[in-house]
């Protein structure tokens, strides 16, 4: 029994693929400010490019790292 019309479903990409396909094709970049991969420097610049684009996070927020 089929529950998606043909041509739907398949394989989901994954996460890190769409946000790799988004950098490359779009020039969209998509960071976590907890991203292990990150150094600390890399993450407050992360933190001051997002707060003067989109405002400060709010206050009760916790941050990991």
């Amino acid at each position: 029994m089929r529950f998606t019309p043909k041509g739907y479903g398949g394989q989901r990409r994954d996460p890190e693929q769409v946000k790799q396909e988004g950098w490359q094709e779009l020039g969209v970049l998509a960071v976590s400010i907890d991203d292990h991969r990150l150094t600390w420097p890399e993450r407050e610049l992360v933190e001051q490019l997002g707060t003067k684009l989109y405002g400060p996070r709010p206050a009760g927020e916790v941050r990991h790292g």
